[in-house]
């Protein structure tokens, strides 16, 4: 009987989308006088709302040009928009607000499919220690993060002292490669303050009197905190679930006036990295075991704030003042 009832229900949503839907939407038209693009541009204030419902429009529709705009390469956004425009017989010079809208639409469609390819590129790089750039940008990391502290050696334990296992991070980059360097390397020279208090609350025992002279002499990784660096790229992972399913379209939508880039998504991870260190003092574990469990949890909560398609994480990024605020 269940597997009736829902063979039913899935006939009946076919039968509403291929007939009654495009009958509704011819009848609308002829009302109103205006196709569903127009009525989605001038019903919706710009940013996720519009342009989501512009999105699934085209995905939707039964003409190629439509579906095949989404994919659109960015140069070619203009004349796609012209073709469009002629395809349902609107007029330019009646309508140019209409023209400005549906391009501001589209480059934020498909800048959202060129940042999930150039972050899955980053992300399938391999760290190269052979390689001088990758280098590099690992001691800079250092330098951003211990400015007082001089590395001994590019195998040192002292790599503990910001978070990663063991005497040579590149094993710690083996899940998100590059990204998670790259995103690292981000939060410690744009949102330095923050990243530098993190990283200090990180390496503190959750409840402790002891002095700082005592704590001073305790190894780093018996802290009851967390290893920053390795929170910092499994952060980068939840961040790139979160980009590659399409729950930041909302957000990116929101903040990227025209085409979402990879400074976008790098400050949503800085922002991520802040809310979740946050969220797990919010939490209060009792110690590092539970990590998957709050890291589950903190997923489950930004993903219930996305799915409002005015909410979008803070738009102006700033050190100090990263939070989620109602458009």
């Amino acid at each position: 009987m269940k597997h009736f009832l829902r063979v039913l229900t899935q006939l009946l949503v076919f039968l509403y989308c291929k007939c009654l839907w495009r009958g509704l939407k011819f009848v609308i038209r002829k009302l109103t006088g205006r196709c569903e693009l127009q009525r989605i541009c001038y019903n919706n204030k710009p940013g996720a709302r519009r342009t989501l419902k512009i999105e699934s429009s085209l995905k939707c529709s039964k003409h190629e040009l439509l579906q095949s705009a989404i994919n659109a390469h960015p140069d070619s956004v203009e004349k796609t928009i012209d073709d469009i425009m002629s395809l349902k017989k609107i007029n330019l010079d009646t309508n140019p607000q209409l023209g400005i809208s549906l391009q501001a639409c589209l480059l934020q469609i498909v800048g959202y499919r060129n940042l999930v390819v150039e972050v899955e590129k980053l992300r399938r790089e391999p760290y190269d220690c052979e390689n001088q750039a990758h280098e590099e940008m690992l001691m800079k990391l250092w330098k951003e993060l211990r400015p007082d502290s001089p590395l001994s050696g590019r195998i040192s334990k002292q790599w503990c002292e910001i978070g990663f296992q063991g005497n040579d991070p590149k094993t710690d980059f083996r899940g998100m490669g590059l990204l998670g360097l790259h995103n690292l390397l981000y939060f410690a020279e744009h949102d330095k303050a923050t990243a530098l208090q993190v990283l200090h609350d990180s390496l503190q025992p959750k409840h402790s009197k002891m002095s700082k002279a005592e704590w001073d002499k305790k190894k780093f990784d018996k802290a009851i905190g967390y290893s920053f660096a390795i929170v910092g790229i499994n952060i980068t992972d939840l961040a790139y679930s979160l980009l590659v399913s399409g729950a930041l379209k909302t957000h990116l939508y929101n903040v990227a006036p025209e085409m979402p880039s990879l400074v976008h998504f790098q400050q949503t991870f800085c922002y991520l990295m802040q809310e979740f260190h946050r969220f797990w003092m919010e939490e209060d574990p009792c110690d590092i075991m539970e990590f998957n469990r709050v890291r589950t949890k903190f997923h489950k909560h930004v993903l219930k704030q996305l799915k409002n398609p005015d909410m979008a994480l803070c738009p102006h990024f700033t050190a100090t003042d990263l939070h989620l605020v109602n458009l």
